[in-house]
């Protein structure tokens, strides 16, 4: 079971890697990390502030776009060429093959945002010419974002297990930027009365709540990030992956594809 797991993953990740939408996102992250540094020249004195602001955003950026783009055709790519009738045929069962897309795709965001981070870190030292203690907060913000892209590969084939690609794409970007506001939804929800009340407190407890995975402001600031906050984000992505995997399996167990 393992080794059918870490085969399709394997293959998803060589997949991901040779796709040319994944190399032109890379470089125009790593072009905007180095524009930062252009931006950061034209500030007085807050040239860490802008480096660390925009390369940590373009990472974030441009890794969702990877995680949304390359996520829902994992599954009607297969189905298009029809090789998943060849793998299914095999002593594969479904849910094997949605885990280890997954952890295809997840492990190819990972080799990226090394990537991508290493161009970051690369700017801070090109305008600070050295390395502080606080810049070691950037690598907490990175684990942030590593939880959001699993997250966010998670609900990709969640869409793509049962819609089509362009749906999936509306659905996932939906989620993405509804999640990024969803202290600003539950402040409405404690704010309103009601029907309005239930319902956008329902909406703010489902969506992911991808601001609370947002340190990067808090970081570029050298503001501390707690051990706690560290640990229930880290719980809470791990939980939200899990329930998100769970309903691709269930619903591509059941999907017809003939």
């Amino acid at each position: 079971m393992t080794s059918r797991i870490a085969y399709i993953a394997s293959n998803t990740f060589r997949e991901a890697v040779r796709d040319r939408v994944l190399y032109n996102l890379i470089a125009f992250a790593l072009l905007l990390s180095g524009a930062a540094i252009f931006v950061g020249q034209i500030s007085i004195d807050i040239e860490r502030l802008v480096v660390v602001n925009l390369g940590l955003a373009a990472v974030s950026l441009f890794g969702t776009v990877i995680a949304i783009f390359i996520g829902i055709g994992l599954v009607s790519k297969e189905i298009e060429k029809r090789t998943l009738y060849t793998v299914l045929s095999r002593p594969v069962r479904r849910w094997e093959f949605i885990i280890g897309k997954f952890f295809g795709l997840a492990g190819t965001l990972v080799v990226n945002t090394f990537f991508m981070a290493i161009g970051v870190f690369a700017a801070l030292l090109y305008v600070a010419h050295k390395f502080s203690r606080p810049d070691a907060l950037i690598l907490i913000a990175l684990y942030f974002i590593i939880l959001e892209f699993l997250m966010i590969c998670a609900l990709a084939l969640l869409f793509s297990s049962f819609s089509t690609p362009l749906l999936s794409a509306v659905f996932a970007f939906s989620l993405f930027v509804i999640g990024s506001f969803a202290d600003d939804l539950r402040a409405f929800a404690e704010l309103s009365h009601g029907f309005t009340h239930w319902v956008a407190a329902a909406a703010a407890y489902l969506v992911p709540n991808f601001s609370a995975l947002n340190v990067i402001s808090a970081v570029a600031h050298q503001q501390p990030v707690g051990a706690q906050l560290v640990l229930s984000n880290t719980l809470y992505a791990l939980l939200y992956t899990t329930v998100a995997l769970s309903g691709a399996v269930l619903i591509f167990e059941r999907r017809n594809l003939k």
